[in-house]
């Protein structure tokens, strides 16, 4: 971590150089180590690093001391996302796992909207990002003005990623040709959620999967999965149903290398009632039941991520007007949310909450852990 860290001083900056008083590469290691120290502000970023300067010093220049937090949150306003993108990436390729060398792994696709990065003047932030469940790492993001704009953030986001033989998961909303053939061309696979707003394609699948006789030739078939968990004081049943059966399909042809389709049943009982959910897939991927599962179920594997954002690190309680700067914000969360996962604090099944209250209690210990990771 040391190491990679002191790569930092290759990230260009484009400040007056007579008026620099403290190093970029400082600010963003500040940030960086503050975040995972329990802190969610500008102001709290500086207090954190006041009163633990000691043990900055041991890893940073400080030529002036610690930067005060409007000195920190303008130098964070300047700093390239994409270069702060390029250093993650670093660090995920380091913790890159073997799960891809045993199965395909699902890299999901969706966005969050930074709520308090807006105000009457201006839109929040909205962040689409490629999250891999297997390596609990986020592979990039890219920000656009509202969710709306995710249909052109999506292919943007997919150009930067290596998804070779890599299995994209998607939301309805990106559910499009357009992307669809990006995958395939990248040499990835897609299971994308339709709904709405493909109203043909999706009643197309809804008319399909509600004919009995067609259902029970894909349980015959072998490409159909049940499971039963108890959750939250409710039984939660979902059948998986794929089929390569799709010469009929008028218009498949301008999905690239469409080659099934799905649909997961979920029926909730919960307090004597009965609640039954139905969702609609079409994938690149022939038909294989548990492959088709881990995608669907692993999608919201993002939402874990989002949820992070908001209640561990409290992404929506931070009023960072400056897009840059919020943006730089919101991939720095994520490379701690990475970094927490590896930190051991002496206590098993450590809620990620909990790491980083141990590391504001004693940062000389833990801040040195993070350090020889």
């Amino acid at each position: 971590m040391e190491e990679l860290l002191g790569k930092l001083e290759w990230i260009n900056d484009p400040r007056q150089s007579w008026k620099i008083k403290h190093k970029m590469m400082d600010v963003i290691i500040i940030v960086l180590l503050s975040t995972i120290g329990d802190c969610d502000d500008w102001e709290e970023i500086q207090t954190f690093a006041v009163y633990n300067e000691e043990v900055f010093r041991k890893y940073l220049e400080l030529p002036n001391g610690i930067p005060s937090k409007d000195t920190i949150r303008r130098v964070m306003g300047v700093v390239d996302p994409e270069a702060l993108q390029a250093f993650q990436l670093q660090w995920n390729e380091m913790l890159n796992t073997e799960e891809g060398e045993k199965l395909k792994k699902i890299i999901n696709i969706d966005g969050k909207t930074m709520r308090d990065s807006g105000n009457k003047h201006q839109n929040p932030l909205h962040v689409v990002s490629a999250w891999s469940k297997e390596d609990g790492i986020c592979f990039g993001q890219k920000a656009v003005g509202t969710k709306e704009n995710e249909i052109v953030a999506i292919p943007k986001l997919l150009q930067t990623l290596n998804i070779k033989e890599q299995v994209i998961t998607i939301d309805a909303i990106g559910t499009q040709t357009e992307v669809a053939k990006q995958i395939i061309i990248q040499k990835g696979d897609y299971v994308l959620a339709v709904k709405g707003n493909q109203p043909t394609l999706h009643r197309d699948i809804i008319d399909y999967f509600a004919d009995e006789g067609l259902t029970k030739i894909v349980r015959q078939s072998g490409h159909y999965k049940c499971t039963v968990e108890k959750a939250r004081g409710q039984i939660e049943k979902r059948e998986y149903y794929q089929t390569d059966d799709i010469g009929w399909m008028f218009g498949k042809a301008v999905w690239k290398k469409l080659s099934s389709i799905g649909m997961v049943e979920k029926t909730v009982e919960k307090d004597g009632k009965t609640t039954i959910e139905r969702r609609y897939f079409i994938s690149s991927l022939p038909p294989d039941i548990g492959l088709f599962e881990r995608a669907v179920r692993g999608h919201w594997a993002i939402e874990s991520m989002h949820w992070h954002l908001d209640v561990t690190f409290r992404e929506d309680f931070n009023a960072t007007l400056d897009k840059q700067a919020a943006l730089n914000l919101n991939i720095i969360r994520k490379f701690s949310l990475s970094i927490l996962k590896l930190l051991d604090i002496g206590r098993k099944n450590a809620s990620l909450k909990l790491k980083r209250k141990a590391v504001s209690w004693n940062p000389l210990r833990f801040l040195n852990e993070v350090m020889s990771l």
